[in-house]
């Protein structure tokens, strides 16, 4: 690599034993840790500030001003983004799906507070995302700016080797480590683990937010491995997508309880939550089995269940009255 990453985060994360909520699952209660990757630090924390610390460190060495980054109004890599545009002292043009006034997400919330600027992108597919963003690149560099443009979801061959690191540190923090569980969205996180770890060792959960997940995965880890790595050869499941990316489903919400309840950790719905009910479905079926030590990656994403209507009713209906 012809650039060093930029540090913005807090390294290692820890990894905190999950005994009644292993106990939960049907694992024996030393069996599963959580890998707290949502204590990264900047701006509210979560697995993207791994990614960015090399995405933003080329774009710096690049002599960008503005960083240009696309993604649902939900998202929590647009958010890190703008946080760390914020750190920096540089400029953040977000180019989000949808148009304004129809998302309260919690992270658009925050977008706003780093002093990001948006561009809506209407209702288009990923390919209509990249070419809005595009757009804007052009528009940001008529006007002398100097930009940068950040892959989706920060994942990519550099993003990926935020995550190599992680592989590292659990290797030295968990010996003996069977399975580390992970949501799976654009692939970066998930490709590092694997590189690190090996495709035996890595459970992604597909979240919907790709076609072909595991396809992505192959080609950010591949030339970060001496692994042979194809689409075939990695674990990954597709069982907790439901009707699609945005939606909450019964397994999530059960995932978002138990872990609430057990250990008060709280997920988001559409990663972490997805992750955690992948992991509950994986215990029931064998994949992953009491004896084997297995951590449970929490990404992050606290903002993204103030913004989601459907959870923010599903928690607060949890709350019985007393005396009732």
């Amino acid at each position: 690599m012809s650039h060093s990453p930029v540090p913005l985060g807090t390294f290692p994360t820890p990894v905190e034993p999950a005994p009644r909520l292993a106990a939960a699952l049907g694992l024996e209660p030393e069996d599963l840790w959580i890998k707290r990757d949502d204590l990264t630090g900047l701006g509210g924390g979560g697995n993207k500030i791994r990614k960015l610390e090399w995405t933003v460190g080329a774009a710096l060495a690049e002599g960008a001003d503005t960083l240009v980054t696309t993604g649902a109004p939900q998202s929590n890599h647009a958010r890190l983004t703008a946080a760390a545009a914020a750190r920096l002292g540089l400029s953040a043009v977000l180019v989000l799906r949808g148009a304004p006034g129809t998302s309260r997400s919690g992270n658009l919330a925050l977008d706003g507070l780093f002093g990001a600027r948006i561009a809506w992108a209407g209702d288009v597919d990923q390919a209509g995302l990249d070419g809005a963003a595009a757009e804007v690149c052009a528009r940001l560099r008529a006007g002398g700016a100097r930009p940068a443009l950040i892959p989706f979801g920060g994942s990519g061959v550099p993003g990926a080797r935020g995550y190599v690191r992680c592989g590292e540190e659990l290797d030295q923090q968990v010996p003996q480590l069977r399975t580390v569980v992970v949501a799976l969205g654009s692939g970066g996180t998930m490709a590092g683990l694997v590189a690190a770890l090996g495709t035996g060792s890595v459970l992604g959960v597909d979240v919907g937010a790709l076609a072909d997940p595991a396809a992505a995965v192959a080609e950010f880890a591949a030339p970060l491995s001496t692994e042979e790595i194809t689409p075939e050869g990695l674990r990954v499941r597709r069982d907790q997508v439901g009707s699609g990316y945005a939606t909450l489903t019964e397994p999530v919400t059960q995932a978002l309880r138990l872990a609430a309840r057990t250990e008060g950790l709280v997920l988001d719905p559409i990663y972490t939550g997805r992750a955690l009910a992948g992991l509950r479905a994986a215990v029931r079926d064998g994949d992953v089995r009491p004896g084997e030590k297995t951590v449970f990656v929490h990404t992050g994403g606290l903002p993204g269940l103030f913004g989601h209507p459907d959870a923010i009713a599903f928690a607060e209906e949890g709350a019985a009255v007393f005396g009732g």
